[in-house]
């Protein structure tokens, strides 16, 4: 078995069917009969057609499209079978391949406007997506502040460093001068004592 196409009676794809493996050719079918509903509750019934037995099987039934040995190539975006160049085929001398059998059935407009990119609704994996990325930003720039007033904290423990060694120098300073002023307080007192 094997899948095939089957097109309507403009040519135009419409499903694929199941046919035996070695189907070729292009065959018509049929559209079903309407059938004759009866409705108890109505006043009047439809007639059925007069049909002498022996003409029922020679009804000509409407052709509904076409089951297509040919396959469809790739790239169409609505096939399109040629039934007049499958005629012309038929008619000519055998060739050894087919003519171009299949067509676009669609305008280049209408493939334009099937192929023009499509705006498109963020989904939520997007949304979550965009709103992961501003979480990370934010991040970043918390960071950033972070390093920032690190190196400010930095900047003032080598300020206060520096002030507490001046305070050392100074204190310094300050019991050397006392030293000096005790120093002489007592060569002072001395010189008095002995005077």
């Amino acid at each position: 078995m094997k899948a095939i196409p089957k097109v309507n009676i403009d040519g135009l794809y419409l499903e694929d069917e199941l046919v035996d493996d070695a189907f070729s050719g292009v065959v018509p079918f049929y559209a079903e009969p309407e059938p004759i509903v009866f409705d108890p509750e109505a006043s009047e019934q439809p007639v059925e057609p007069d049909v002498p037995e022996e003409d029922e099987d020679e009804v000509e039934r409407e052709i509904a499209g076409y089951i297509v040995g040919v396959p469809v190539p790739a790239g169409l975006f609505r096939p399109r079978f040629d039934l007049a160049a499958w005629e012309a085929y038929q008619d000519a001398d055998p060739q050894e391949s087919f003519p171009e059998l299949w067509i676009e059935g669609l305008s280049q407009e209408e493939i334009d406007e099937l192929t023009k990119p499509q705006p498109t609704e963020p989904t939520e994996l997007d949304r979550f997506g965009e709103q992961l990325v501003q979480r990370e930003l934010e991040a970043l720039e918390l960071k950033q502040q972070n390093e920032i007033l690190g190196q400010q904290i930095v900047m003032r423990e080598l300020e206060g460093a520096d002030l507490k060694a001046q305070n050392e120098a100074l204190g310094g300073q300050i019991v050397g001068l006392e030293l000096r002023v005790l120093t002489v307080e007592t060569q002072s007192k001395g010189d008095e004592a002995n005077v």
